[in-house]
């Protein structure tokens, strides 16, 4: 009877013991797959995104793209006679501001590429938390992005998030390299001039200088510690003549497969190790118990 509790009490151990071997098998998978899923995830919804806004272009009638253009070009005008970085926008110029270039009511102006930091990213009104954790926030005191002279415009995104990369790879760009702001209709390439570290409350690099074109993309540096901010400026170029839809299209489609499959690899790879490890435990173990109760039963006879 006594043996039969010890070994029954045994049993309930081993169980137990399997089953938090499990749980933290669980949790390291999750905790090594988090930052690869919620990555994709973010890719996904902002592709999404862009897409949907592409599909609002669409339904402009000529005369609703020129009055909205004209608008946005009339905003940057008064701006550039003002001091922009004096305060927050009153009640009446932040209504003004997000009603400019929003084509549905979800606050989304246009969206940036910056190939050389693998960016594609929805730019949206205002630096809320709400949308730098999604994708670029346009700073309400800078020029709409829109074609016209003496304008500034100023994107904002984070870096080093464990679910989004976003601006997190900006300072991979190098003086010479291009980026472009994909607005209503309108392509808007810059080259970049300048790149800065400068303190958060630096804003000189940021003021709009007469007949100059510039674009500036902000994020927090250095990684992780974020004291200061990364200014990558460029003046706007002529976009260049877009390769073949057809070829890009086949080219992104193998690129997204490869990076899927290396995003997940360290992840099955690890799994895999794991669960070696607990079939040779357990095999090594059933063996052991085997051999335990050969023993007893040669005891026995």
């Amino acid at each position: 009877m006594k043996k039969q509790r010890e070994k029954k009490k045994k049993n309930v151990s081993e169980i137990l013991s399997g089953i938090a071997i499990a749980l933290m098998l669980l949790v390291g998978i999750a905790l090594v797959l988090y930052p690869t899923v919620a990555d994709k995830i973010n890719d996904s919804l902002n592709n999404q995104a862009i897409d949907a806004y592409k599909g609002q272009l669409l339904t402009l009638d000529d005369s609703e793209y020129k009055s909205m253009l004209k608008a946005a070009q009339d905003y940057n005008e008064r701006l550039f006679r003002s001091d922009p970085y004096i305060g927050a926008l009153t009640t009446e110029e932040r209504k003004e501001y997000e009603s400019l270039l929003n084509l549905d009511s979800s606050g989304m102006m246009g969206y940036v590429e910056v190939p050389g930091a693998d960016i594609y990213l929805a730019v949206y009104h205002g630096t809320d938390e709400a949308v730098l954790q999604i994708g670029s926030g346009h700073l309400d005191s800078s020029s709409l992005p829109v074609p016209g002279t003496s304008v500034h415009t100023v994107l904002s995104g984070h870096s080093g998030l464990p679910s989004a990369r976003l601006f997190t790879d900006l300072d991979q760009l190098k003086i010479g390299d291009t980026f472009m702001l994909h607005i209503l209709s309108e392509t808007l390439t810059y080259e970049v001039e300048s790149i800065k570290r400068v303190e958060p409350g630096e804003l000189k690099d940021l003021r709009i200088e007469q007949g100059k074109e510039l674009c500036t993309l902000m994020t927090c540096t250095p990684y992780g510690i974020n004291t200061d901010r990364l200014l990558v400026t460029g003046h706007r170029i002529e976009t260049p003549v877009a390769p073949s839809q057809e070829s890009t299209s086949a080219a992104e489609i193998l690129t997204s497969k490869w990076n899927w499959w290396f995003a997940f690899l360290p992840a099955i790879l690890f799994a895999g190790i794991v669960i070696a490890v607990i079939l040779i435990h357990k095999r090594k173990k059933m063996k052991k118990q085997s051999d335990s109760e050969s023993r007893e039963e040669e005891i026995q006879s």
